[in-house]
């Protein structure tokens, strides 16, 4: 049955110390499950979201077996796209495991789809990655692997779908992709210096709502941004 009445609900990937979930709580989304595989961690957000399942290992995981969700998010281990590291990539045997993000969002919705949902009703229906900004010139040519990034991200509803690299040779900070009246893409670049943080800490937030075009709207709209933060550069 396609049912919206619901407050609306997330999973976390990489879950650390629950960042995503304590967004999800401040913003009236139920963060139902998280992936961590730390003990301190595992800890902390057992104390602050004692209803959260704490599902383990996410290369163990099956999401065709997890509680459905309409929010998959998740920041990837950084260290093999970071400019201060290796710089393996994707490839790499940390940040690699981005593709497990998209194995088990595919798991979800293709184990909704059977379950008879269709369309705008499939979960999850938004998707959300955070990364370092090295990711824009990590792999060969420069910029491979964020390209990487866009195509397995559209691949999860148009499988085979072809993303071309950077025109001018590097990925702009922010921009957005649309598929038809049915997928949009977004990606900015964010800096926690604006969001009351005393910290210079830059992140790559990627946003697809694979059911309709509000990924723009949600990274771009000033409006849609709690409190009105200041304008950054």
């Amino acid at each position: 049955m396609n049912d919206t009445k619901h407050a609306p609900t997330l999973g976390s990937l990489f879950d650390g110390i629950g960042g995503f979930p304590l967004a999800a709580v401040q913003n009236g989304i139920i963060p139902l499950w998280a992936s961590e595989i730390e003990a301190f961690p595992m800890a902390v957000t057992g104390r602050r979201f004692p209803d959260m399942l704490q599902v383990g290992d996410i290369t163990k995981l099956n999401g065709a077996k997890l509680p459905p969700v309409d929010i998959v998010c998740g920041g990837s281990p950084c260290q093999d796209l970071s400019v201060a590291g290796a710089r393996a990539g994707l490839s790499g045997e940390r940040s690699g495991l981005f593709m497990e993000q998209i194995r088990i969002t595919k798991e979800l919705r293709d184990a909704d789809l059977l379950r008879g949902r269709t369309g705008q009703f499939v979960r999850p229906r938004l998707f959300c990655w955070e990364n370092v900004p090295g990711a824009f010139s990590s792999g060969k040519p420069q910029g491979e692997d964020f390209r990487i990034v866009l195509e397995e991200t559209l691949g999860i509803c148009f499988p085979g779908i072809h993303v071309p690299g950077p025109i001018f040779g590097r990925f702009k900070s922010s921009g957005w992709i649309r598929v038809g009246d049915t997928l949009s893409l977004g990606w900015r670049v964010l800096d926690a210096q604006y969001w009351g943080v005393p910290q210079r800490r830059r992140r790559i937030f990627l946003v697809a709502d694979f059911a309709g075009l509000s990924a723009p709207k949600i990274l771009f709209k000033p409006e849609r941004l709690p409190g009105y933060p200041a304008q950054s550069r």
